[in-house]
């Protein structure tokens, strides 16, 4: 999990460092606060998940940060196709997005395995 506790910390220091790019440059405050929520919590709920209750309460919080995950990927695209990131920004961040969505995923599915 260490992988993917520092993968996920790292992250969010880029969506902070771009939605502070995005606010400063293009004056853009909606889109950017949606994607520095969803962008930060994914890490954040990894870090719960490390002291979770039971293994069940491990994969609820693993859930909810592949579902901000993916909410991520959604605001970033968005942001991309309406032009307040350019498609070498997008281009940039959208892999770390994506290889944390398949980690989140084989975590979730390799603990339901062990658990059955």
């Amino acid at each position: 999990m260490g992988i993917l506790k520092d993968k996920s910390y790292r992250f969010a220091v880029r969506i902070v460092r771009l939605v502070r790019f995005v606010q400063g440059e293009h004056k853009e405050y909606v889109l950017s606060r949606q994607v520095l929520r969803s962008g930060t919590a994914i890490g954040a709920l990894i870090r719960e998940a490390e002291f979770a209750q039971s293994k069940a309460d491990f994969v609820h919080k693993m859930q909810i940060a592949l579902k901000e995950a993916n909410e991520t990927g959604y605001w970033l695209s968005l942001m991309k196709d309406t032009e307040y990131l350019t498609a070498k920004m997008y281009d940039s961040i959208h892999p770390e997005i994506e290889e944390l969505i398949k980690m989140l995923v084989k975590t979730i599915k390799t603990t339901k395995e062990n658990t059955e």
